[in-house]
């Protein structure tokens, strides 16, 4: 694989890190940016929630805009929105203004993130897209890896406000690393006009869902009002899928599920989606309140998932082309569920390497099947529809992860009140049924991988 190969996978998967960073970073200096406002932290959620229903509502324009400026200006437009709204919190003096400059933030991030994989798609020949894949997901496992520590670094031994700020000269990097190395791949036809009733519903529709999901997850606003807002969100989406149907050209094109492996990735991959979104609340919640770890060393553990991604590099290649996309994905899928049931074994006592060598090894069988899924799901669809089925996957991707947050946090409540606790003040035994259930519930993506041929993917091996 050429050099040029490498870096332009890398180069946009450069909003992913940005993100992962950002994430990891906020949740984990919550508290100390609370105090400086002088707002409670339950209050700061705001500022997480208001970052993701900008994403919500942007999202749907993501396609659409590539297929009509390109996606290579757009991609840089998208980091330097980010980059710029990461400048304004940095700045920000009020819970008010912080949570107005992550909406600014989530517009940024709602382009940058599908036409980074627009591009990677349209540039990168089948026969390198595996290879491709695997550098995709290095930068974001990075972000994952060092944002805990990063953030606990941060507020230690400077301003909290650095959290942000240090996205500017990172965003500046990847516009610039963005420019010089990637060309951009534009079809010049005549666009339909732009679809704003679907557009109207899709945002509705997403921000109702992960909305709702999310403040559940976080007990912003009382529980029924957070499940009628996903369920409005729901029904916003279902009128969409119907008015698709009449629609010409409309924002978001539902044929692209029509393609078998693409269908296996979107439907198919969402109980592996989800249980990526409950691991990452799950395990550091197991480690502080149940086994009474230290922020600091609860952090230290989990980053093993992380570095058991980045060692996705030096297999990915050759066990495709060894075994191919379907029998791989049924193994790593099947590891994967093993894996997270075997979370449940994790004691008070058991040796901190036992735990971290259990958890890498997941995050490796893991990482594993989502590169297959991602690359896989891609390699039937033509290019006219390519943005559309970008656009979707990051959509699915979203809502996947936000449904596993809102199920893992249920799912501790409910064994804790079994168990004769409550859910805010959850237990070590409280744990382990709930890594079981999310285990048994990954095993339902084989039902879908299994339907794939034995060849399937065959050009990309």
């Amino acid at each position: 694989m050429a050099v040029r190969d490498k870096l332009v996978p890398v180069i946009v998967a450069f909003p992913l890190f940005l993100q992962n960073l950002d994430a990891s970073v906020m949740a984990t200096t919550l508290p100390t940016i609370a105090q400086s406002l002088h707002v409670g932290a339950l209050q700061l959620n705001l500022a997480i929630t208001s970052y993701l229903l900008s994403l919500a509502v942007f999202l749907p324009l993501s396609g659409w805009l590539a297929d009509r400026y390109g996606a290579k200006p757009v991609f840089g437009a998208a980091i330097a929105c980010f980059s710029l709204g990461s400048a304004l919190c940095g700045m920000a003096n009020s819970l008010t203004t912080l949570v107005l400059f992550r909406i600014v933030q989530g517009l940024g991030g709602a382009m940058m993130v599908p036409v980074g994989r627009l591009l990677l798609l349209r540039i990168v020949p089948p026969a390198a897209m595996v290879a491709a894949m695997v550098w995709f997901t290095v930068p974001p496992a990075i972000g994952r890896m060092v944002g805990p520590l990063f953030g606990g670094a941060i507020v230690t031994w400077t301003s909290w406000r650095w959290i942000f700020l240090v996205n500017v000269p990172f965003g500046l990097l990847g516009i610039a690393l963005a420019a010089i190395f990637i060309h951009d791949v534009h079809d010049t036809k005549v666009l339909p006009a732009f679809d704003l009733g679907g557009f109207v519903l899709l945002a509705l529709g997403l921000t109702g869902m992960l909305g709702g999901l999310e403040t559940a997850g976080r007990a912003l606003m009382p529980g029924w009002l957070s499940w009628a807002m996903a369920l409005l969100g729901l029904v916003a989406i279902v009128a969409y899928v119907i008015r698709s149907r009449t629609t010409a050209s409309p924002i978001i094109d539902l044929r692209v599920l029509g393609f078998t492996t693409y269908h296996a990735s979107i439907i198919g991959g969402t109980p592996l989606r989800i249980a990526i979104g409950a691991s990452p609340f799950l395990l550091p919640l197991m480690f502080q309140l149940g086994f009474g770890l230290s922020p600091l060393d609860s952090g230290l553990l989990t980053i093993a998932t992380a570095v058991g991604a980045l060692a996705t590099r030096t297999l990915m290649t050759r066990a495709i082309r060894r075994i191919g996309f379907r029998s791989l994905l049924l193994a790593m899928t099947t590891l994967t569920s093993l894996f997270y049931m075997s979370y449940g074994l994790f004691r008070p006592t058991t040796p901190h390497i036992a735990m971290f060598c259990t958890m890498m090894f997941g995050g490796l069988v893991n990482s594993m099947g989502l590169v297959s899924l991602q690359t896989l799901g891609f390699s039937e669809i033509p290019k006219p529809l390519m943005s559309h089925a970008t656009a979707l996957s990051t959509m699915a991707q979203q809502v996947s992860i936000s449904f596993g947050v809102v199920i893992a946090a249920s799912l501790v409540s409910a064994v804790a009140w079994l168990h004769g606790g409550d859910g805010a003040h959850p237990t070590a035994s409280d744990f382990s049924p709930v890594f079981v259930a999310i285990g048994v519930m990954t095993l339902t993506s084989l039902f879908y991988f299994r339907r794939l041929s034995a060849d399937e993917g065959a050009e990309m091996r």
